[in-house]
């Protein structure tokens, strides 16, 4: 009871001198030393814990620093000889992508310089140091001040290097956090290839025989290898979502969530926090996410009726589902029904990739969604959906309750946009002329074409239904007050005085369709739904709206002769 959360932080230092609760994740930098690497590519999901872990690491090496306290109780502090050898013995030069952005290329262009120039004025010793080039020096300072030219910015971290290695006579740890931020906000507003060519050379030239570097780590979602990024990386590795290496420090385990939740008083939250942020499976390790963890325990220790909420929905890059609907040319709406209905997919998952997602294969695609956490392998022992194992192939679901709304939000959405963007003249004059036959037609023709999810539950069909008036200027209302119940359905046409009331049913068979449809006209009737609505109106329209699976049957009844 009374635990501090660190919501807010992502730096380790200000987590430990804020006294906040914090899950021991130190044993990395033991696992992260025994590998034998110059280059070590680590990708995660967003919001998973890479920046705090990074600042851990920058913490622990930098020799500016003197941080024994810090790491007081910690894992990695019972391992002397390695902290005598590595604590605060190293120059660290550390720095954060994930700002770097904008609408335009300008725009993350000038948000590049920034960074620089504030990475610049954390080491401005080395402006006054006797031991760097006079003309690293002037370099230096033209990034400082943010005049440097294009060809300074691209060889900044070179430079930067350089001299810190010149000031300290050692080889310096190069920390990389969210590397691929640039390239994944350029393409979304579409000036890729020109920040493609400064990211090549600004982080390329970084590991190319350069004996001022001790070795690098770089975090980031994607693998980008199309674009040589990292070509001529002497020991380069690359750890993902895949491998077992580093699978327990990126996300929470059951263990550690709940020992927190304990700490918390909240421990009978246990389950409902499982459903909903538990389920991905990193290296064989399921983790939940710690983003979600964190916010849902901060709002059950001020609420403990609090609801699970999507914490995620904000943070990730979720126009990557979109993207992936949108696509005309890749017929996946079978497998994003199976998925949204709980199922799993198999396919196969590439893991190098590229932000140019207008170019990719439907198989470049589902990798996308896999290494960013929208989808997860199914463990082997808990069943594949009917899948056997196949070669080059990975059985793929979405992990947990909060992704899987996120994806039928996501569809609801472009199902709106698609729906509004359509010329509905004639669906609408079928609807006012009460032409029952024509409509059972043609929605059974788009909810064919539309992705179903929640299984084909009776509220999907409701939101489908509703859909269909979307940005139409007509007035749509949803379960209102009634007569003596709530009316699904309500559409009014205020400037024509006309009306309808829909009620929906998802019927058990085909053969019950129209028996369900009659008894919803009747329920408008008995339940008095469009008493309210009639008056001032010249034309109400009652309609029984009978749905199973993905065929529809309507009927109309007007209720005014």
């Amino acid at each position: 009871m009374g635990i501090k959360l660190p919501l807010g932080f992502d730096l380790f230092d200000k987590v430990r001198e804020s006294d906040c609760y914090y899950i021991d994740k130190t044993g990395f930098i033991r696992e992260l030393l025994e590998e034998n690497f110059k280059v070590n590519l680590i990708t995660r999901p967003r919001r998973f814990g890479k920046t705090l872990t990074m600042s851990m690491l920058a913490s622990f090496f930098d020799i500016r620093k003197d941080s024994g306290a810090l790491f007081e109780g910690l894992e990695i502090s019972g391992n002397r000889d390695l902290c005598e050898q590595w604590m605060n013995k190293w120059p660290v030069l550390f720095l954060t992508l994930k700002d770097v952005n904008g609408d335009t290329f300008e725009d993350a262009y000038d948000m590049l310089c920034f960074s620089i120039a504030s990475l610049c004025g954390e080491h401005d010793y080395l402006a006054d140091s006797e031991s760097v080039r006079d003309s690293d020096r002037k370099i230096f300072s033209r990034l400082k001040y943010q005049e440097g030219t294009l060809t300074d910015v691209k060889t900044a971290l070179v430079v930067l290097i350089r001299m810190m290695e010149a000031h300290f006579g050692k080889p310096v740890i190069l920390l990389i956090d969210e590397y691929d931020v640039p390239l994944a906000k350029a393409n979304d507003n579409g000036y890729y290839l020109k920040m493609l060519n400064v990211i090549q050379n600004f982080l390329g030239m970084v590991w190319k025989t350069n004996p001022a570097l001790k070795f690098a780590v770089v975090t980031g979602c994607l693998r980008i290898a199309k674009e040589s990024i990292f070509t001529g990386a002497n020991n380069f590795i690359a750890r993902s979502v895949s491998s077992k290496w580093y699978n327990q420090y990126f996300g929470f385990t059951e263990e550690e969530v709940a020992a927190l939740l304990q700490k918390a008083g909240l421990s009978e939250h246990l389950d409902g926090i499982k459903k909903w942020y538990d389920g991905y499976l990193f290296g064989g390790r399921e983790v939940y996410c710690p983003w979600d963890v964190i916010n849902h325990v901060s709002m059950l220790m001020k609420d403990k009726g609090a609801k699970p909420a999507n914490y995620w929905k904000d943070t990730s890059h979720n126009q990557i589902i979109r993207r992936f609907i949108d696509r005309k040319n890749l017929p996946v709406q079978d497998k994003f029904e199976t998925l949204l209905s709980g199922g799993a997919i198999r396919e196969h998952i590439l893991e190098d990739l590229t932000y140019d997602f207008d170019s990719s294969t439907e198989e470049n695609l589902w990798s996308i969604l896999y290494l960013t956490g929208y989808l997860t392998e199914v463990q082997p022992e808990s069943g594949s959906g009917g899948f056997q194992p196949e070669t080059g192939k990975m059985v793929l679901r979405i992990p947990n309750e909060e992704v899987r709304n996120l994806f039928a939000e996501t569809v609801a959405k472009w199902f709106t946009d698609t729906i509004s963007g359509q010329d509905r003249t004639g669906l609408f004059q079928a609807w006012w002329n009460g032409d029952d036959k024509r409509l059972t037609r043609e929605v059974t023709d788009i909810l064919f074409e539309t992705i179903s999810y929640f299984d084909y539950k009776e509220d999907y069909y409701h939101a489908f239904v509703a859909g269909l008036f979307a940005g139409a200027g007509y007035e749509v209302v949803s379960n209102s007050e009634q007569g003596t119940g709530r009316a699904d359905i309500i559409v009014k046409d205020r400037g024509k005085r006309r009306a309808m009331v829909i009620e929906v049913k998802r019927s058990k068979g085909e053969d019950r369709m129209e028996k369900d449809c009659l008894e919803a006209i009747l329920q408008i009737k008995r339940r008095q739904y469009g008493r309210e609505i009639m008056r001032g109106y010249e034309k109400v329209l009652y309609y029984g709206a009978a749905f199973f699976e993905k065929q529809c049957l309507i009927k109309a009844e007007n209720s005014m002769k």
